[in-house]
């Protein structure tokens, strides 16, 4: 069986400077938030499409509380549609209000050891990693989900407690990865 390691839980931030399509450009760890949820994230994908709007609700829901990040690591030559003049448009058509910006050396991702698209680690006050995953159990149609995992965890390390389900297998497409540039993977 391939295997691609994970980034194990209690790991730091891996703090990173990366462009924002509009011009701007952010550091992870610049937010004061007590929370930071780093999203890995694209325009086409149909899981995150289905899973936008539950994470727009929780940006808002939580504002002030925990940070949302966006990181866009798709290879957009071969999919046009997540180029960054379309995140913008995105961005704009789905109402995200928080940081969507580009990873476009894809160094991010593999630090990070993400694969999936959407795909969350979530960071507590000291930029520990705590929640590793999907935002919920049915991305595609958040209405059928069954299990919210992102919000029971932001909500657990709010009040000071260890969320209810630390690791939730991501539940999306794949990175597109650059020719070259795919994470090495272990039998095992």
């Amino acid at each position: 069986m391939l295997q691609y390691p994970e980034l194990p839980l209690g790991s730091p931030l891996i703090d990173a400077e990366l462009p924002d399509p509009r011009g701007g450009r952010y550091r992870l760890s610049q937010f004061q938030e007590p929370l930071l949820a780093v999203v890995f994230m694209c325009n086409h994908c149909p899981y995150v499409k289905g899973s936008i709007g539950e994470l727009v609700a929780l940006a808002e829901k939580y504002r002030g509380k925990v940070a949302f990040v966006g990181l866009n690591a798709n290879d957009y030559e071969k999919y046009p549609e997540d180029a960054p003049e379309k995140m913008v448009a995105f961005a704009e058509e789905r109402g995200i209000f928080f940081p969507y910006l580009l990873d476009e050396t894809q160094e991010v991702a593999k630090a990070y050891r993400a694969l999936r698209t959407p795909e969350v680690f979530l960071f507590d006050e000291r930029r520990l990693l705590r929640y590793h995953g999907r935002v919920s159990d049915n991305p595609k149609d958040p209405s059928q989900a069954q299990s919210h995992d992102l919000e029971a965890a932001i909500g657990a390390l709010l009040q000071g407690k260890d969320p209810p389900l630390a690791e939730a297998p991501a539940i999306g497409c794949t990175i597109k990865w650059k020719p070259g540039n795919e994470p090495e993977v272990r039998i095992g």
